[in-house]
């Protein structure tokens, strides 16, 4: 990322489910910590998969969090000592954290955001979508493909061991039991 003259701005860190998403949220979040600069880090109450009170990367790497429910809950706990506020699992959020995030960036704080940028279809998800736009930097991240190798830029969800249907809920929490990073040509949705 490029210096940024004025404090306050939004990054957003995306990409598939296995790409390091939290991994690179929580050492962004620890460098700040290690340079005493007040960070909050938040994350979706719908994501209990690895804890309830801290943002967990698949590889174990972990970071204390407050569980939230609705975005305004974020302005609850920001004052005027917080430098920074992390997010992880953004798309889980409503669209409020798009506004959140970009009145916090005007009041000089730094935000961070981390979460899927597309669904198991291979759509987008609007909230992500949208912050990568108000973003003064985006890291999209690519996990590997587990049927080919190549750069994974999809999440395959997987269920009775076949793709899931297209018509299947949107959001269904979970991890290596239910999703794969696949690349554009093996990923696969049933119509």
């Amino acid at each position: 990322m490029e210096l940024i003259s004025r404090p306050g701005w939004i990054e957003v860190i995306c990409g598939p489910m296995f790409a390091g998403k939290s991994e690179e949220l929580i050492r962004r979040i620890n460098r700040l910590e290690y340079a005493k600069k007040k960070t909050l880090v938040f994350k979706p109450g719908i994501d209990n998969r690895y804890s309830a009170d801290e943002v967990v990367s698949h590889s174990n790497l972990k970071a204390k969090s407050i569980s939230i429910k609705e975005s305004k809950e974020i302005l609850d706990y920001v004052d005027s000592s917080t430098f920074a506020i992390a997010v992880d699992e953004v798309q889980f959020l409503d669209k409020e954290i798009i506004y959140i995030a970009q009145r916090l960036a005007l009041k000089g704080i730094r935000v961070i955001l981390g979460g899927l940028d597309t669904d198991f279809r291979g759509e987008p998800f609007p909230i992500t979508a949208s912050l990568m736009t108000v973003a003064e930097d985006v890291l999209k991240l690519t996990a590997i493909c587990v049927v080919c190798g190549a750069p994974a830029t999809k999440t395959q969800r997987i269920i009775n061991g076949k793709p899931a249907h297209y018509s299947d809920p949107i959001i269904k929490v979970g991890a290596s039991e239910a999703y794969e990073p696949r690349c554009r040509h093996c990923h696969q949705v049933t119509k």
